[in-house]
């Protein structure tokens, strides 16, 4: 009798094409485990071996506001570590070796920070990354996140916020309160993190304005601005000087590669 043995069926491999799309560079950085700064539109990059150290971005509030915002440190406290530091991450590493806090609270203010940043700076650009080889950043005794990690989050997010709310227009522009006759939901409705956020509406602050007057990470703050927007309570101000173009709603096209997007985050 002739058994016939059937090879077992291949194991499914994660189709890692499409997180590319973010940034193509950071990618390829990734995998020579390169070290140096990533500069992009929205955002800055450090990379030490390959790993994501450190980001920044004008549109999220730094590490200090995150600790000092809410007590968890003392505002000259900061201001110390920073004059004795080149840079935030250095600073966060002097008050970790000194205990001037749990060691788990820095950790996770560092991260919470990190990935706030790292949201914005692999936003959509119109203008192409540089990156600096340069052997200043490292990796230290603060956690460090690779690269497919920070993609996978920020993926994550970018979807989030599209399900909230498809239109983009309030992320950065100053906000006001809508038309009180414009048939807008009651503020019963409005959530006190929300209510929080709709006080600070004055038609200048921006999200990353109230981002910072509250000590919160900008994407909170812009989950709670997108779901007042969906909700009718705010909405982006119109620009003084010249009259305010449409609106542009997602388009079918943009449909199509949150999907894709979409389908790449759950093969992760």
């Amino acid at each position: 009798m002739t058994m016939v043995e059937t090879p077992p069926p291949a194991l499914p491999v994660r189709d890692r094409r499409a997180m590319r799309a973010l940034s193509p560079m950071l990618t390829r950085l990734a995998e020579e485990r390169a070290t140096g700064v990533l500069v992009r539109e929205h955002g800055v990059l450090h990379l030490a071996e390959g790993r994501v150290v450190h980001a920044e971005s004008p549109l999220a509030p730094g590490l200090g506001v995150l600790l000092t915002a809410h007590g968890t440190l003392a505002g000259a406290a900061w201001q110390r570590a920073q004059a004795q530091a080149a840079g935030p991450p250095l600073a966060a590493e002097l008050l970790l070796r000194s205990g001037v806090l749990p060691t788990g609270a820095l950790e996770l203010c560092h991260l919470d920070a990190l990935y706030d940043a790292g949201y914005f700076a692999l936003a959509p650009s119109s203008t192409p990354g540089r990156f600096r080889y340069d052997p200043g950043p490292r990796l230290g005794p603060l956690p460090s996140v690779p690269v497919v990690a920070l993609e996978r989050e920020t993926l994550r997010r970018r979807l989030l916020l599209h399900r909230l709310w498809p239109d983009p227009a309030a992320d950065t522009a100053p906000l006001i309160r809508a038309d009180p006759a414009a048939g807008r939901a009651p503020d019963a409705t409005v959530t006190p993190r929300q209510r929080a956020v709709l006080d600070r509406v004055d038609g200048v602050r921006t999200a990353a304005d109230i981002a910072r007057d509250l000590g919160r990470q900008a994407f909170h703050t812009l989950v709670d601005v997108r779901r007042l927007t969906a909700a009718g309570h705010i909405g982006p101000a119109a620009p003084a000087s010249v009259p305010a173009p449409p609106h542009v709603v997602t388009t079918d096209p943009d449909i199509a590669l949150l999907k894709r997007l979409r389908d790449a985050l759950e093969a992760l």
